[in-house]
C-alpha cells in the first residue's frame, strides 16, 4: 500500500474538521468514508496505552509504546482538522444561518452517500447486525428529538455556573461523540446544556474549567478508544452496524424541512424543494467520487484498516 503523504493526510483531516462544524455530522463519518477510521482509532488507542504507562511510572514502556504511534500520519491529520475549524467555522456557520434548508440537504446527501460505504464495511450481515442498525438508529432518532433546537438561542448568557467536575464529564462525553460517526461533539454540548458554559469559560479564560474540560477529553478519548479498539477486534461487524445506525439516526438533524440543521423537528418538503433535492444528490455523488479516488490513488477504503497492525 502506498504511504499517503502528509499533505494527503492533512486534506483528509481538513474534511473531518469541516464535518465537525456541522450539527449531525461528525469527523468520524468522514473518517469512515476515507477508509481511515479504524486506523485512527488504533493510533489513539496506542497513544492511550503510552499515557497509561507514563501514569503508572513505566517510563520504558511509555517510550516504547510512543514509538508505535504513526506520528507523521496522526499529526498531519490533526493539523488538517484544526485548519478546517479555524478557516471554515465562520463561513459554514454563516451558510447554515443564511441557507439552512439547502445546506442541510447537502449534508443529508453526504451522510446518505456515506451510509453505502459504511454498509460495505460489514463483512457478514445477519439478523444481529440488522437489529443493531435498527435499534441504534431508533434510539438516536428519539434522543435527538428531546431538544428541538440544535442552536443556543441568541442572547443566552455565556457564563460559567457549573463545577469543574461537570466540565470534566462534559469533555469526556463530547469527545466520544466526536469520534463516533453520526453526531458532533458540539451538538452533545448543546443537548446537555453545556455549550454556553464552555463558551463562557473560553471568554473568561477560566483555566480551571477549561483544564477540567481538556482533562475530560483526554480521559474520555483514552478510555473510549480502548473499548472501541477491543470491540472492533472482537465484534467488528456489530460495531460497524451500530455506526450505520448512528448515521441513520443522525439524519433527523439533517432533514432539511422545516428549518434545516437549526431544529430536529420534522416536516414534509415544502417551499424550497428543487434546489435542496439537487444538492442532496450532489452530496451523495461527491461521497461516491471520493471513494473512487481513494480506491485508485491509495487503497480500497473498505479494507484499508485490515492492513494496519493491531
Amino acid at each position: 500500500m502506498p504511504i499517503p503523504t502528509p499533505v494527503a493526510q492533512a486534506a483528509r483531516g481538513f474534511a473531518m474538521g469541516t464535518a465537525d462544524i456541522v450539527p449531525g455530522v461528525s469527523g468520524g463519518t468522514v473518517a469512515l468514508v476515507l477508509g481511515i477510521y479504524e486506523r485512527l482509532v488504533r493510533n489513539i488507542h496506542t497513544g492511550a496505552q503510552a499515557l497509561r504507562a507514563l501514569v503508572t511510572g513505566n517510563v520504558d514502556g511509555f517510550r516504547t509504546t510512543l514509538r508505535d504511534v504513526e506520528w507523521i500520519w496522526l499529526v498531519s491529520l490533526l493539523g488538517g482538522v484544526l485548519l478546517a475549524i479555524a478557516a471554515l467555522s465562520s463561513v459554514l456557520e454563516g451558510l447554515l444561518h443564511d441557507h439552512p434548508i439547502r445546506m442541510a440537504a447537502l449534508f443529508f446527501g453526504l451522510v446518505v452517500g456515506s451510509l453505502t460505504i459504511a454498509w460495505r464495511m460489514i463483512r457478514s450481515v445477519g439478523a444481529t447486525e440488522l437489529g443493531a442498525i435498527a435499534g441504534v438508529a431508533v434510539v438516536l432518532f428519539l434522543v435527538l428529538g428531546l431538544k428541538s433546537d440544535t442552536e443556543v438561542a441568541e442572547g443566552t448568557a455565556e457564563i460559567v455556573t457549573e463545577a469543574w467536575w461537570v466540565f470534566f464529564l462534559s469533555g469526556a462525553l463530547a469527545i466520544c461523540a466526536m469520534i463516533l460517526p453520526g453526531i458532533s461533539g458540539s451538538f452533545i454540548l448543546v443537548l446537555i446544556g453545556m455549550y454556553t458554559e464552555v463558551l463562557g469559560a473560553i471568554n473568561d479564560r477560566d483555566v480551571v474549567s477549561l483544564g477540567a474540560l481538556a482533562a475530560g477529553c483526554v480521559v474520555g478519548l483514552a478510555l473510549f478508544s480502548s473499548v472501541l479498539t477491543w470491540a472492533l477486534d472482537h465484534h467488528h461487524d456489530l460495531v460497524i452496524a451500530a455506526m450505520v445506525g448512528l448515521m441513520l439516526g443522525s439524519l433527523r438533524v439533517l432533514w432539511p424541512w422545516p428549518g434545516g440543521t437549526n431544529t430536529t423537528d420534522l416536516a414534509a418538503p415544502s417551499g424550497d424543494v428543487a434546489v435542496p433535492v439537487l444538492l442532496a444528490l450532489v452530496g451523495a455523488a461527491v461521497v461516491v467520487a471520493v471513494e473512487l479516488v481513494a480506491v485508485r490513488t491509495d487503497h480500497d477504503p473498505v479494507h484499508i484498516a485490515d492492513d494496519v497492525p493491531a
